[in-house]
């Protein structure tokens, strides 16, 4: 009873899943992904093993059509279940079973696969597919096109209650806490989709202030800036982006513009001004720097 698309993006080889559904907590259950491996969605009556058994085949050398064909033929109910997989070479496999409660049904494209069952109208992973093709940027954010034009089309008969996405890297790491880029999830919402919005937008933002956290480091400190700048369009209302883009500006010889951003964060909490003070105990801000700070800062926290 859900929507959902898996997809690798050709360019980066980055895999993803996002879903939506009218379902609690959707995230543990559908999506599924595996960096350097693949990216499978598991639903209508739910076989959730098709996610980690169907992996494992994947990194053993299987492909996406080899790995459903034997999930499904040693499923004792593969005509309730739909699935769909991409794997790291972009090779596509997707199942939707005759007795999955209509209207249920994929389209299957260049490296994605858009599922649907309980559906409204039958046209829903038609409208998925051709958002997806058409969206521009990264992966995460045509994923979040073909989610948002699945419920333009009418999404799930029900309704809506939780959606989550999954993007890993193309080439893993070594390190799988770096290979998961986005593993977002909405547990139980009125509106889930413009709230994994809202969170991918926080996600984007966290990664660009990282970005300008090596940049800083690199000494590119107009390249830094920037970065900050794109990290706060992304979270306009996010004080700790705020804060700490003020100290790296302040830090960078900017004083004035420095406590105009972290005014932003003391208006709302002043106990932002003790994180000052704690900085300097761990070597993160002289003496000298963070009293010039809060100094100015009694000029624009009002």
């Amino acid at each position: 009873m859900t929507y959902s698309i898996v997809a690798r993006d050709p360019k980066t080889g980055e895999l993803g899943v996002a879903v939506q559904s009218h379902y609690f907590q959707v995230g543990p259950v559908v999506p599924w992904a595996m960096a350097g491996v693949g990216a499978i969605a598991t639903q209508s009556m739910v076989n959730v093993s098709y996610g980690p058994v169907g992996l494992e085949m994947l990194r053993a050398g299987l492909t996406a059509e080899q790995v459903l064909r034997a999930l499904t033929s040693g499923d004792a109910m593969p005509e309730v279940r739909q699935a769909a997989i991409v794997d790291a070479k972009g090779g596509i496999a997707a199942h939707t079973g005759a007795k999955c409660i209509p209207a249920a049904g994929h389209r299957t494209g260049e490296g994605y696969s858009c599922q649907a069952n309980l559906m409204e109208k039958n046209t829903v992973w038609d409208a998925m597919a051709e958002a997806y093709e058409s969206a521009t940027g990264s992966l995460a954010l045509r994923l979040m096109a073909a989610l948002d034009a699945a419920e333009a089309e009418g999404g799930d008969i029900r309704g809506k209650q939780s959606a989550a996405m999954l993007v890993v890297r193309g080439d893993p790491t070594g390190r799988s806490w770096e290979d998961r880029i986005i593993d977002l999830r909405v547990e139980d919402s009125p509106e889930p989709l413009p709230e994994l919005r809202r969170l991918l937008d926080i996600r984007r933002a966290y990664d660009a202030d990282s970005e300008a956290d090596k940049l800083d480091e690199a000494g590119d400190a107009a390249g830094a800036k920037a970065k900050r700048v794109e990290a706060m369009a992304l979270a306009p209302n996010n004080v700790e982006l705020r804060f700490w883009a003020g100290i790296a500006t302040a830090q960078a010889g900017d004083v004035d513009e420095g406590c105009r951003l972290i005014a932003v964060a003391v208006r709302e909490d002043r106990r932002w001004l003790e994180t000052i003070r704690r900085l300097v105990a761990a070597d993160r801000l002289s003496a000298e720097q963070a009293a010039a700070l809060e100094s100015r800062l009694s000029a624009f926290a009002k």
